[in-house]
């Protein structure tokens, strides 16, 4: 099989918190909506949600006690990150794990969800998105589970100033010393050129003056 960095857990967490938080809001929009075909279907999608995103998140659970026990971590801050996120993880799972055993019972003795159910709904919503939160943090404020991070060459925060239309090829190295000495030797011949025109207007510009000069002295010796 195939290696995910670092683990399964992010890969299942995304359908857990995707699935969960579309189930609390098909159930709190239910009540509100006239009776009819388009109730029956969110009544039926919002359980469907719950029941699938429950058995995502034990598997994403189970995938995070994994990636808790192996990812290097090497801070006693990051340690406690991680072990908060489990923590809310763990409750928040238990709590959804409830709601699903109650929605199935329902389904079966056909009653109507109470508010009781969704209130302990919406809770569970928000501790989901708390959980999701310090997950959030313990990647990109820890950089728990993260093999490298990008190098940022200017010297700024924010995007590096680079040419995206030149790819680098790191697997070829370019001869810079070949470079810099045919570099050197163009200048060397544009310097020796530059001189040569010097020497020539300076020699063009001078010839009239000893052409009248040679001129003078001839008249003078008639």
């Amino acid at each position: 099989m195939f290696e995910i960095i670092p683990n399964w857990h992010p890969v299942f967490v995304h359908f857990t918190v995707a699935l969960l938080s579309l189930t609390v809001g098909f159930h709190i929009l239910y009540p509100f909506l006239p009776e009819g075909r388009i109730k029956q279907q969110f009544e039926i999608l919002a359980r469907w949600d719950l029941w699938l995103g429950t058995g995502f998140g034990i598997i994403t659970a189970i995938a995070g006690w994994f990636a808790y026990n192996s990812v290097v971590h090497n801070s006693t801050l990051s340690h406690a990150a991680m072990t908060d996120h489990r923590n809310w993880a763990l409750a928040t799972l238990a709590l959804f794990i409830v709601l699903s055993v109650y929605s199935l019972w329902r389904v079966r003795s056909r009653s109507q969800p109470g508010y009781i159910f969704l209130g302990t709904l919406l809770l569970a919503g928000m501790m989901l998105g708390s959980t999701a939160w310090r997950g959030a943090e313990v990647v990109y404020r820890h950089g728990i589970g993260v093999i490298s991070l990008p190098q940022n060459e200017s010297g700024e925060h924010g995007h590096a100033s680079h040419d995206h239309s030149t790819p680098v090829d790191n697997d070829h190295n370019v001869d810079t010393t070949a470079l810099q000495e045919d570099a050197g030797h163009q200048d060397e011949g544009s310097q020796i050129h530059s001189a040569t025109d010097d020497i020539h207007h300076e020699t063009e510009s001078q010839m009239p003056e000893d052409t009248a000069e040679n001129h003078d002295h001839e008249s003078h010796q008639h």
